[in-house]
């Protein structure tokens, strides 16, 4: 901070307006927004409306460290949630990732999150038989990868396999107890929609209420 010598108060109503008007350090917008979300996220903690904001912020992240095929299925998987503001800003954070990802070329997917990505980025063409050979390699080397098995019970569901995708889609909320609330508003299990052992399985409250 500068010192206030006799000098500056000869300059008082300029000093106290440069202080009133000063420049401040500039934040990143994205993480401004981000913490006005939290902000009223704190004020309704509902827990699918908690999980959105933690995949719109590791989205967030994810484009600042330029690991943008990463950040796109983050920012993809904020869409369904409850609030409509956060989906808005990861549409416009999609919308630059998805320039950036046209501009390089696809590596060859080397470990699970590589072949995981590619998988997902086949189903979105609705290329099920690839996007099958690619998730069923990331489960052999990452069996136990939460994300990996729901997107493959969401692949399942998509293709018609009611059995397996509960199946699959049960074992995911068991490693993860979160992706119950991101199932209820994943459009990738409209097909299940129906089927009461669904419904069981995304709100065991209301059996709970109802015994």
């Amino acid at each position: 901070m500068a010192a206030r010598g006799k000098s500056a108060r000869k300059s008082s109503s300029r000093s106290r307006s440069a202080s009133r008007n000063g420049s401040k350090p500039l934040k990143d917008k994205g993480l401004q927004k981000s913490a006005r979300a939290r902000a009223a996220a704190v004020h309704a903690p509902d827990p699918a409306t908690l999980l959105q904001l933690k995949l719109y912020e590791e989205g967030l992240k994810l484009v600042q460290e330029q690991k943008f095929a990463k950040a796109k299925l983050s920012l993809e998987r904020v869409l369904p949630g409850p609030s409509t503001e956060l989906a808005d800003r990861a549409r416009v954070h999609l919308r630059g990732v998805e320039q950036r990802l046209s501009r390089v070329p696809a590596p060859t997917p080397k470990t699970a999150d590589d072949h995981y990505t590619q998988g997902v980025a086949m189903m979105n063409l609705g290329r099920w038989d690839e996007a099958r050979e690619h998730l069923d390699r990331a489960l052999k080397v990452a069996p136990k990868a939460d994300h990996i098995v729901y997107a493959m019970a969401a692949l399942d569901c998509l293709t018609g396999e009611a059995e397996s995708a509960m199946e699959r889609l049960k074992f995911a909320i068991q490693l993860r107890p979160e992706n119950r609330y991101h199932a209820r508003n994943d459009e990738d299990f409209a097909f299940l929609q129906e089927d009461p052992r669904f419904t069981e399985l995304l709100y065991p409250e209301r059996e709970g209420s109802a015994g």
